[in-house]
């Protein structure tokens, strides 16, 4: 079907995983393509990750949501302290990735750079795409960094928000996708055994994969 708009979960550094998705879904020009954040950490080839989604940037259109995680290794720059809670929090898998659990500098530049580009959110005429919440009453430029980032379903499930457009987001892990017709999170835990998750947000049509490309039937 053309002009789909497909939401990916989580990947956190299974880029096998998502090798396969993007596979399956073969992306076409006139698609767009919205990945929730999260590139990063737990799995074990984040800078696999960063190399497929730059790659996919060149030839498809790719909107990227900024992630916590994502947000903690762009933080970790500034000093001692943020590097040490980043690395308290994955951010050593990650930089094994690169070569070193000690060396930032490892990282390429434009790897930082994709990061940097990377949106709070997205939104179409009738979804909006965040990476882990939202408020309901809140406009989606108004809401602040630490609910579309960190705040986890566990701790708050918003209601539908007022522009009455249904919500994807990830960042909860899920044993599947959550569906609450107001709300959909995308977020199925592929670097904890479960899957990665690719919506057709038009269609309903989802497509997994597990950590080491499987297809799940």
């Amino acid at each position: 079907m053309a002009n789909r708009t497909i939401a990916i979960g989580d990947p956190h550094g299974c880029s096998v995983a998502l090798a396969a998705l993007l596979q399956a879904i073969d992306p076409q020009p006139e698609d767009t393509i919205v990945i929730l954040g999260d590139y990063i950490d737990r799995g074990i080839d984040s800078k696999g990750v960063l190399d497929q989604l730059i790659a996919l940037a060149d030839r498809r259109r790719l909107v990227p949501i900024l992630g916590n995680h994502d947000q903690m290794m762009l933080f970790a720059r500034k000093g001692k302290d943020d590097f040490k809670f980043w690395m308290n929090c994955g951010g050593i898998t990650a930089l094994d990735s690169y070569g070193s659990s000690g060396r930032i500098d490892l990282i390429p530049a434009a790897h930082f750079r994709f990061l940097e580009r990377c949106q709070p959110y997205y939104q179409t005429e009738t979804h909006f795409f965040v990476h882990a919440n939202y408020k309901p009453e809140v406009a989606l430029d108004k809401q602040d960094d630490h609910t579309l980032r960190w705040l986890s379903l566990r701790d708050s499930v918003p209601g539908p928000h007022f522009s009455g457009k249904i919500a994807v987001l990830g960042h909860t892990p899920q044993p599947d996708v959550l569906n609450l017709g107001h709300l959909f999170c995308i977020d199925t835990g592929c670097c904890n055994g479960g899957w990665l998750t690719a919506l057709d947000v038009g269609s309903g049509v989802k497509c997994q994969v597990d950590e080491r490309g499987r297809y799940r039937e």
